[in-house]
């Protein structure tokens, strides 16, 4: 696509395509840029599958960005749950009060004052504007990249600053001021329906022709993300349920651990592969952080989980007896199932709760 009438060619086969073949998703409905922007936030590292429920929930009960800031930031998890990386939920409950307080409520509408905004980057902001407003605004992520890469046979490892600086450069040039949103939204569309990772459905692709790789033989082999590295690392961790009557003693994981605002069952990382010692160690630091003395059962549980680079094992065990005083601490209480059945959880926390509930 050298010129600009084959970008215009390219442009006009691709929205024809979008026009007919455009998934019916709830966002592509009354597009504002508060929702436009929920929803992109929500669909970083999650699949448009899961994310349809959450949003109209989301979206149900923080219908707009006032709504958003006056909920206390539990509450926001708690309708998060289960989506994982939670950051996300916490940095949209900060830019949210952030634009109540900087913009009156009324979710900006410029480039930099979008991307002024706690957990947008330039692709966020981008999106919003552009599917919004119709700001002619490129976007690179993860769909888009592997698009452009085959467009272009880009050969480069494309997690290089420069090759990021050239792979913005093309989606620059595919940008026009005619349905601009929509374009982007094509793009991702191609990406994640045609255009996937491991077997591209090219005869099915509305503008293959115009692509590079494809006349190579090989746009499977694109994008090049560089060597693999090996990602995960194996932990063994203890979970206690204690009860005492009908409440269960839990803890609210802290700023630098994993699930941070999210309740969770007190969790140890195993020091040890001796059973007999390892159990020492969890009855000993659970009287250290909570006040209470306990016994340990088998372990009624085991789960497995993956968290940012870690695999993990957790053996979840009953306390058989139980001694002792909960420390009067904020990050520390006891709660019925009733209460653990509206508090936001950690995923293995609510697998858990779900175990009890069975009985």
């Amino acid at each position: 696509m050298q010129d600009s009438s084959d970008r215009s060619r390219f442009r006009q086969r691709l929205l024809a395509w979008f026009d007919n073949h455009q998934r019916d998703l709830p966002w592509r409905k009354n597009r504002t840029r508060y929702r436009i922007w929920v929803s992109e936030i929500m669909l970083q590292q999650t699949q448009v599958v899961t994310v349809v429920d959450y949003f109209q929930r989301f979206l149900k009960r923080f219908p707009n960005v006032k709504s958003l800031a006056a909920a206390e930031e539990s509450e926001v998890l708690k309708f998060w749950e289960g989506l994982g990386y939670y950051r996300r939920a916490r940095q949209m409950h900060a830019a949210a009060n952030q634009v109540v307080k900087q913009h009156n409520g009324r979710f900006p509408d410029t480039f930099e004052e979008v991307l002024a905004l706690p957990g947008i980057g330039r692709y966020s902001a981008g999106a919003i504007l552009s599917i919004a407003d119709d700001q002619p605004l490129p976007i690179l992520e993860g769909n888009t990249v592997r698009v452009y890469s085959r467009l272009m046979n880009f050969q480069d490892d494309v997690t290089k600053s420069a090759s990021q600086k050239s792979l913005w450069a093309f989606a620059d040039t595919l940008i026009s001021r005619k349905r601009p949103g929509d374009l982007n939204q094509a793009l991702m569309e191609l990406g994640s329906e045609i255009c996937n990772k491991r077997a591209p459905q090219c005869t099915a692709c509305p503008v293959a022709s115009f692509c590079l790789s494809l006349q190579c033989g090989s746009p499977e082999q694109l994008p090049n993300k560089g060597p693999k590295r090996v990602r995960y690392e194996a932990l063994h961790q203890i979970a206690i349920v204690i009860q005492r009557r009908n409440r269960f003693a839990i803890r609210l994981c802290g700023q630098d651990e994993h699930w941070t605002g999210l309740w969770d069952f007190p969790r140890f990382t195993a020091e040890t592969d001796d059973t007999a010692n390892r159990l020492k160690q969890v009855v000993r630091e659970t009287k250290e952080k909570t006040g209470l003395t306990v016994q340990l059962s088998t372990p009624f549980l085991t789960l497995k989980h993956a968290v940012t680079r870690f695999r993990i094992e957790l053996d979840c065990y009953r306390a058989v007896s139980v001694e002792g005083r909960l420390r009067s601490q904020q990050d520390l209480r006891w709660a019925s199932l009733d209460e653990l059945h509206e508090l936001a959880m950690s995923v293995t926390g609510r697998k858990i709760v779900r175990h009890l509930m069975k009985g």
